[in-house]
C-alpha cells in the first residue's frame, strides 16, 4: 500500500486497486477498443467512440485496508456524456447490483436478480441520512451545510462509500450527501440510483456526472428540500 496524498493527507491505494483496474481495463478495450476509458489509477484513454467506461476498481479503499465490506467495484459507461450503465460488485458479500435503461436491479450470489425501488420518505425530518465521512466536507460552508441537514433528518449513520448509495436504491437510506467525489466515484451509481427511482445531483441541482459536491435521495420531496439547504454553498 503507499500513499498518494505523500504529506498532504492519506489517499491510499493498494497493489489490489492497481491490479483491479488493469484486468478491467484489459477486458474493456479487447471487447471494446474504440471506446473511451477512464479509471482512478490509469487514467484516461481517448477512444473513437461517444462511449467511455469509468473506472473505480474499489471504491472504499479505506474500508478495503481494514477488513470492512462496505466497497465495491464501480463500472459506468457514459453515452455521450450520459450516464447509461451502471454496475457495482461486491465480492466478499458476493453481491451485485446494476441500473441500465430506467431499472435497477440486485442478485446475491449470482441468483434471481431482484428489481431494486427506493423508499417513500415526505420529508428530511423522517429521513435516513448517511455519508461516508464528516471530513469530506472541508471547503468553505460545506461542513456548515451538512450540519444543518444533519440537524433536520431522523438518523444519521457514517461510513458506507459505493455501498450505501446501493442501500439507497434498494431502500434502506433516504438520503446521502458527499464532497469532493470525482467522476469516477459516482458515475456508476447513477443509473442504479435513477433506476429505482431516486434522484441523484450536485448541490446545485446539475447532472452529478463530474463528481464534486452530490446530493442522492431516494424520494424526490426529499432531494428538493435537501437541495434548498445546499444551494446557499457556492
Amino acid at each position: 500500500m503507499r500513499n498518494k496524498a505523500a504529506a498532504a493527507g492519506f489517499d491510499p491505494v493498494t497493489a489490489a486497486d492497481r491490479a483491479a483496474e488493469r484486468a478491467i481495463r484489459k477486458a474493456v478495450t479487447a471487447r471494446y477498443p474504440e471506446h473511451g476509458l477512464l479509471g482512478e489509477e490509469f487514467g484516461q484513454i481517448a477512444g473513437a467512440s461517444q462511449l467511455n467506461w469509468v473506472i473505480d476498481p474499489i471504491d472504499g479503499t479505506r474500508a478495503f485496508i481494514t477488513g470492512m465490506p462496505l466497497w465495491g467495484t464501480l463500472i459506468g459507461l457514459l453515452d455521450a456524456g450520459k450516464p447509461v450503465l451502471g454496475l457495482m460488485n461486491q465480492p466478499f458479500t458476493s453481491e451485485r447490483f446494476w441500473g441500465a435503461g430506467g431499472k435497477a436491479h440486485s442478485s446475491m450470489r449470482g441468483g434471481t436478480p431482484r428489481r431494486l425501488k427506493t423508499r417513500a420518505c415526505a420529508s428530511l425530518s423522517e429521513a435516513i441520512f448517511t455519508t461516508t465521512h464528516p471530513d469530506m466536507f472541508a471547503k468553505d460552508g460545506e461542513r456548515d451545510a451538512f450540519e444543518h441537514i444533519r440537524a433536520r433528518v431522523r438518523m444519521t449513520r457514517f461510513g458506507g462509500d459505493c455501498y450505501a448509495y446501493c442501500l439507497l436504491a434498494a431502500g434502506f437510506i433516504d438520503l446521502i450527501i458527499e464532497a469532493g467525489l470525482k467522476s469516477y466515484d459516482i458515475v456508476a451509481l447513477v443509473p442504479i440510483i435513477e433506476g429505482a427511482g431516486g434522484r441523484v445531483t450536485t448541490w446545485q441541482g446539475k447532472p452529478a456526472t463530474d463528481g464534486g459536491r452530490i446530493v442522492a435521495a431516494g424520494d424526490p420531496r426529499v432531494h428538493k428540500e435537501a437541495l434548498a439547504v445546499l444551494r446557499g454553498v457556492d
